[in-house]
């Protein structure tokens, strides 16, 4: 770029009104300013004349040769486009099915190109040098024929909607390639992606930003839609455990698209995500794309708080009989119920259930129920239990013979374990833990007829009183203010999934409002009779 053979171009730039002028390497005037780039090249009007003219033609020409075999030309979208690919491919080496990618992500981009005027509609987004290639449609064009794509020739399901400016045609999905530099006019002067800046500053009103922690919104979202055996718990652990692709998730960028100046800015992530976080961009993804009704969870689905409960029950080691009274709560509170639990971004203005957060949450109430867990409580059905066991010499032995038999065992030998939807590992056979899961109630139930009751027949309410709707949070958690017990067994789960221990208590407050209808009702008539009195 030579500064002093620009000197004779004397006009305005288009976009700040400068008069500073550089030149590229392709012999085009550029704005030393604002970087923009001109269609207007140097011209030379007899070359024979000028000595040495043959010989700086050829050395621009190298420059030139240099400068693009530094990478390919190449959109944000097509990062973004590239990222997702990366983490679809990770979901389905964790066990996820192909169609996740192949179909379902796939749409929901395609989708999401088509609502944010990047692709698919008749009056795209074009940026100040040249129409993005992925706007073309071009097929023949593409540099992804060595790895299956992301938007490829496939069948997939439609989300047409009425009124949308142009429908792309469900049964021709093209490729949207990523293009080499010896296709492009120009290059960005300030980051490696062609609209690296002009995307940063891109602010539409009602446009839903693509940004790396949107990603993942995609990815759960796309779970959802299969119905797969991943929360998004597991999701996010995963992403941190590394196997799925997200901070420095550029690096798996092909060498080709170079990043650099603004594209950082929108590719590194420094952090995590983080659950509350990740949970408000489903939403406003799900809202954004317009999205129909997501297939039912049903009894027989894993997000089912039937069978979340009893994963989470054998993840923290608790006994199988809880299984009963979790299910029993599930089904007075109406938590099971399909409507409830099915995902429906539009009937239910933006709400989804948290289902590993619900989950967790009705354990928690089911020990309340249980042991009260109110530092006092649990200690006396805890000696009721242990007279029991004394009693029951029979069930001693058989403990202490099991603990005695992997005392004398072989130690296993320590493998490097694969991905798993459970983090603590609880078996009969370990021999410095106790395994709870085949243990009995018996302790802290009675029986009452043909059916057993908690012993305990009180109950405190975590929350009595409820912020207003237009508040950010529902309730609000002070651990002071809670027994010891109800706090330890809430950071426990909030330590499994990762999670706010205050996210948990307001789901926990939650459940106990559907639960104690009447209890809540009271509360609320003793209040207003006391705000009454106090005006009179």
């Amino acid at each position: 770029m030579d500064l002093e053979e620009a000197k004779e171009f004397k006009d305005r730039c288009s976009q700040c009104a400068a008069v500073s002028w550089g030149l590229t390497d392709e012999g085009k005037y550029y704005c030393t300013s604002c970087h923009n780039v001109t269609e207007r090249s140097r011209e030379v009007i007899n070359t024979e004349a000028i000595p040495n003219t043959k010989i700086q033609a050829i050395n621009r020409g190298l420059k030139r040769k240099r400068k693009l075999e530094k990478g390919w030309d190449w959109y944000v979208c097509e990062g973004f486009q590239h990222i997702l690919y990366q983490q679809a491919k990770a979901l389905q080496t964790l066990g996820v099915g192909p169609e996740l990618k192949n179909e379902v992500l796939h749409n929901f981009w395609k989708r999401y190109l088509q609502k944010s005027k990047q692709a698919y509609c008749k009056n795209p987004v074009y940026t100040s040098r040249r129409k993005t290639t992925v706007l073309e449609d071009n097929p023949s064009h593409s540099d992804w024929d060595s790895e299956p794509e992301l938007l490829s020739d496939l069948s997939c399901p439609s989300f047409v909607e009425s009124g949308a400016e142009s429908q792309p045609d469900v049964h021709t999905q093209k490729p949207f390639p990523i293009i080499k530099a010896s296709q492009s006019e120009t290059a960005s002067v300030c980051s490696g992606s062609l609209d690296g800046v002009e995307y940063s500053l891109r602010k539409e009103k009602g446009i839903v930003k693509m940004t790396v922690p949107r990603t993942l919104a995609f990815c759960y979202l796309s779970l959802l839609w299969q119905r797969e055996t991943l929360t998004l718990a597991d999701l996010l652990r995963f992403v941190e455990e590394e196997h799925i692709p997200y901070i420095n998730a550029f690096q798996h960028f092909p060498e080709e698209m170079k990043l650099y100046g603004r594209d950082k800015g929108i590719f590194a992530i420094e952090s995590w995500p983080n659950y509350e976080d990740i949970y408000k961009k489903i939403i406003e993804v799900a809202t954004f794309l317009d999205l129909p009704r997501f297939p039912d969870i049903t009894e027989d689905c894993y997000l089912h708080p039937n069978i979340l409960c009893m994963k989470y029950l054998m993840e923290v080691n608790l006994p199988d009989e809880m299984h009963d009274l979790t299910c029993h709560v599930v089904k007075v509170t109406g938590m099971g119920e399909v409507d409830f639990l099915t995902f429906d971004p539009i009937a239910k203005k933006g709400k989804t259930v948290k289902y590993d957060v619900q989950a967790v949450a009705v354990i928690v109430v089911v020990l309340k129920l249980l042991f009260l867990l109110d530092d006092n409580l649990e200690w006396s059905l805890s000696n009721i239990a242990e007279k029991y066991n004394e009693k029951n010499e029979e069930e001693m032995v058989v403990s202490l013979q099991k603990q005695f038999s992997t005392l004398v065992g072989s130690t296993p030998t320590v493998e490097k374990q694969s991905p798993s939807s459970f983090q603590f590992s609880w078996t009969e056979e370990g021999s410095d833990r106790t395994c709870f899961h085949g243990h009995s109630l018996q302790g802290v139930l009675k029986q009452k007829g043909q059916s057993l009751m908690t012993k305990n027949s009180l109950y405190w309410l975590s929350t009595q009183k409820f912020c207003k709707s237009y508040c950010k949070h529902v309730t609000t958690y002070e651990e002071s203010n809670f027994s010891l017990s109800y706090q330890f067994i809430l950071n426990l789960f909030s330590f499994l999934l990762r999670i706010k221990t205050s996210l948990l208590h307001e789901e926990v407050s939650l459940i106990e409002k559907r639960l104690f209808k009447a209890k809540y009702s009271t509360t609320k008539k003793k209040s207003s009779r006391s705000r009454k009195a106090r005006k009179c």
